[in-house]
């Protein structure tokens, strides 16, 4: 009996979800994440798993890892040191970087400029140039290759990246550059900039070339501490590492490219989300998972998760494909306080987990979100958070009272006022990925989970008109369930700039064959085998002389015709949706052509069931708690998810409890368990 097992790390807790291949059954674990070494605390988390699941290391087929540790060298600035060898005359590249300004309007005459990611004095130019269209103009000086480099090692440098003008259309000089430093220092870490990506924007692929640098050694060193840990517990199986656009990868291929797992941990809910919308048959769905301290949102459209070119860490933008997700900061620890006009606000401020919020017992005296749901029995009375923290109800109303004395109301109205204004501010988010991107929310389903998505799932779907509210049946793991579904996965793009009315489709088929080439042998060196291949071809087109670019998906069969003018029709459509207009009159630029390489792996499959325990859920009821619903306490039953079936109806207003989260179903609503275990909220 083959199991897999996908471990989610977080700042708090680390989550573990076993599946079993045989019975389609899902085994959940949260154990404390350990910050000094990452490694230690997802060992503990599988352990503890496989001992609920009454198996060893040795029974695992897969694993799937997703982790934090990229994320928080970048953040924190605590990689290595980096040395940067760069085309002489532009040594100052990082420093000029983009004319960007974070925050509000202001924000330019406040702002600090952070520290570049590798020292000007750990910046080295080097005579060498290659021209726009690839030809060599002054050939590189190798010997000022071995005396930069030399120079920079004794200077205490830790790894050097490469980052040579124009190196995305020819890479000779940045290959040759790279062999000249692994010669005179074998261990040294080298990145060059064309590996990042071959596309345009020097400025982007050097920033990612140097961060990609700076994470590796410590990621290098995680991951080798990570597959020894394991062996030594005897596992044989599969171990694959999430990328930020929610595929996986080798620890192999993560060495190379650390930079790509930055984002891991959201772009795996988003992508369990789109593999069980697949599976219900709803493939049109808005994802909400809301944790303690934001909320993060996204779009699934057609089954599949939209993907960005970019992604923001702190000051810096990387070229990096990730899941595209929108954050606010809402959560459950998010404070609610009343502002020098009288208003009253939500976040972005949050409790934590340390002290927390009020009803923690751990000291917090800020009023928050969690707070205002225990005082309306949203989270009823004798609920353990995570089964093992009682909420304390008497010091969640003392918190939410202070705010109903400086809005002159009672505590539950006050309580029922910050879900209301929290609750718009994540409807404002879900906003933002689905009407302002020319999307009708009401023709999505809304797929909510995180601690504390299923509690305003309800509310958020009724607020933008998604129906129906999908909550899955485990969905305080939903990122781990997601890497279960991930595939192998990697994205090959060039730069193409070619006008697709002029460009015949037999030579956009040469470098699209050549792109798919390069995919299939990183895949054959992942290990996937020929049948579970797939390639996806994408053309990121723009209109000629702008730099709004929208992604075409083609077909190779389709590149037969005397020019590539059929992309048109796709890219203005996009561009109509999201921009309601078009311009007839301009030309139809190609500026980048990719291709997605995937593995097909089957790490999870959700079993159905047959809809025989009928409408009747009074088997699943606790008891009976008062929970207050616009305005006034209503007697509402409480009901154990884990003794719900297939078929069975819940009708609102009700609770719902597990250990990982509370599902709240209002009045005028009900929630029926399909066939796969999700309750599907809608209108009764």
């Amino acid at each position: 009996m083959a199991y897999n097992v996908a471990v989610d790390v977080g700042g708090t807790f680390t989550d573990v979800l076993v599946f079993n291949e045989e019975s389609g059954e899902l085994i959940e674990d949260k154990v404390l994440s350990t910050p000094d070494d990452p490694s230690r605390g997802v060992v503990e988390g599988i352990t503890a798993a496989c001992q609920k699941a009454g198996i060893s290391f040795s029974d695992l087929h897969l694993l799937f890892h997703g982790t934090t540790v990229v994320t928080n060298m970048i953040l924190t600035n605590t990689g290595s040191r980096v040395g940067l060898l760069t085309t002489r005359g532009h040594e100052q590249i990082l420093h000029l970087a983009r004319a960007w300004t974070p925050g509000p309007l202001y924000g330019w005459m406040a702002l600090v400029k952070p520290d570049s990611p590798a020292d000007p004095s750990d910046t080295v130019g080097i005579s060498e140039r290659i021209g726009a269209t690839g030809e060599v103009i002054q050939e590189l000086d190798e010997e000022e290759v071995r005396k930069a480099v030399r120079l920079l090692v004794d200077r205490g440098v830790e790894s050097l990246a490469i980052g040579f003008l124009n190196s995305y259309v020819n890479p000779a000089h940045e290959m040759r550059a790279r062999e000249i430093a692994r010669e005179m220092f074998p261990d040294l870490s080298v990145s060059i900039s064309s590996d990042a990506g071959q596309e345009y924007g020097e400025y982007e692929r050097t920033l990612t070339t140097v961060v990609n640098t700076a994470v590796q050694p410590r990621t290098v060193l995680y991951m080798k501490n990570f597959e020894s840990s394991i062996r030594d517990r005897k596992f044989g199986g599969s171990l694959s590492i999430v990328r930020s656009d929610g595929g996986a990868m080798s620890t192999e291929a993560v060495a190379e490219r650390p930079i790509q797992i930055s984002l891991s941990g959201p772009s795996g809910g988003v992508t369990g989300s789109a593999y069980l919308a697949r599976t219900i048959g709803i493939p049109d769905v808005l994802t909400f998972d809301m944790g303690g301290t934001s909320t993060d949102v996204s779009l699934v459209l057609g089954g599949e998760t939209p993907l960005r070119r970019e992604i923001q860490l702190g000051y810096f933008q990387f070229k990096v494909p990730a899941v595209d997700v929108h954050s606010v900061g809402a959560g459950g620890g998010s404070i609610a306080f009343v502002s020098t006009s009288g208003a009253l606000q939500v976040g972005p401020a949050s409790a934590g987990a340390d002290p927390g919020p009020a009803c923690y017992g751990r000291g917090g005296e800020d009023p928050t979100v969690t707070d205002a749901n225990v005082v309306l029995h949203r989270i009823p009375p004798g609920v353990a958070l995570g089964g093992t923290l009682e909420m304390d109800e008497g010091a969640a109303r003392r918190a939410v009272g202070k705010i109903a004395d400086q809005m002159s109301m009672g505590v539950e109205e006050a309580a029922e006022a910050i879900l209301e204004i929290v609750n718009e501010n994540m409807h404002a988010a879900l906003r933002v990925v689905s009407v302002e991107r020319g999307h009708d929310p009401r023709n999505f389903g809304l797929v909510a989970f995180g601690g504390a998505g299923p509690m305003h799932a309800n509310a958020l779907g009724r607020l933008i008109g998604a129906r129906p509210v999908v909550v899955p049946p485990t969905p305080g793991v939903m990122s781990a369930f997601g890497f279960l579904s991930s595939d192998i996965q990697n994205e090959f793009p060039e730069t193409y700039l070619r006008i697709a009315e002029e460009t015949p489709a037999s030579e956009l088929r040469r470098t699209v064959e050549d792109l798919v080439s390069q995919a299939n042998a990183w895949l054959e060196s992942e290990g996937v085998e020929e049948e579970q291949k797939r390639f996806d071809l994408f053309a990121d087109c723009r209109y000629y002389l702008q730099n709004i670019q929208i992604p075409c998906r083609f077909e190779l069969d389709e590149l037969e015709g005397e020019d590539c003018a059929f992309l048109r029709q796709r890219f203005e459509e996009a561009h109509r949706q999201r921009y309601n207009f078009d311009l007839p009159d301009s030309p139809l630029e190609i500026a980048t052509v990719r291709v997605i390489g995937r593995g097909r792996i089957r790490g999870v499959s959700l079993v159905e069931s047959e809809n025989g325990a009928g409408r009747d859920a009074s088997g699943a009821v606790l008891r009976t708690e008062r929970v207050y619903f616009s305005g006034s306490w209503v007697d509402t039953p409480i009901y154990q998810r884990s003794r719900l079936r297939p078929g069975n109806v819940v009708a609102g207003p009700s609770i719902v409890v597990q250990d990982d989260t509370t599902t709240v179903i209002e009045p005028g609503y009900e929630g029926s368990v399909d066939s796969y275990g999700n309750i599907l909220i809608g209108e009764a």
